[in-house]
């Protein structure tokens, strides 16, 4: 409503009468003074809670090899850096040759699937750009993403700090399999690599 030239919010009429929103002519609305004694309540929301403990795992396009030993650490260091800037936190990063795991907890405005696109699309501008990992093509186009227990986090990073001891046994696609196994997600092998 506007009065006198100013614009005023005028809250729902108790009657359900009429409901003004913001005029933007300039009148005077001639009501009765019951309807302008109003008092604004403040609204008792909950606020947002949340404790989702993610493993997010991706491999390199065609699980090439290029994720380099010497190269690894920058590009870690720099997706910990993403990570932060999307109010998210990172609890452990690591890899191999081929492929990476994240441990993180995700901040509850940024999809799961927006996570991982810009820590895609932002590591492969920063290899690109920096030349750091000369032979690298690219993430593959997929991901997987597992949720834990907030009590298991110790368990998950030393999990992901492993990797490189794990992979001396055990291949990315029989890793990936297990972990699809043991979260009861259903796939089909020939989509796996």
């Amino acid at each position: 409503m506007v009065t006198h030239g100013r614009s005023v919010d005028v809250p729902p009429d108790p009657e359900g009468v009429e409901y003004y929103v913001r005029k933007t002519v300039v009148e005077i609305l001639v009501r009765p003074p019951s309807l302008f004694e109003f008092q604004i309540k403040k609204d008792p929301a909950m606020s947002t809670f949340t404790q989702i403990l993610y493993q997010i795992v991706f491999s390199t396009k065609l699980r090439e090899r290029t994720l380099t030993s010497n190269g690894r650490p920058q590009l870690f260091r720099y997706i910990w850096g993403v990570i932060k800037g999307m109010k998210s936190h990172p609890y452990w990063i690591n890899g191999v040759e081929d492929h990476l795991h994240i441990a993180t907890y995700i901040h509850p405005t940024v999809s799961l699937s927006d996570f991982v696109k810009e820590i895609k699309l932002a590591t492969t501008f920063h290899i690109k750009e920096n030349g750091f990992l000369k032979y690298f093509g690219g993430w593959q186009d997929g991901y997987a993403a597992f949720t834990y227990s907030i009590k298991e986090k110790q368990t998950l990073i030393e999990y992901i700090k492993n990797q490189e001891e794990h992979h001396r046994k055990v291949t990315f696609k029989e890793e990936l399999i297990d972990l699809l196994h043991e979260h009861g997600i259903e796939f089909d092998e020939k989509y796996l690599l």
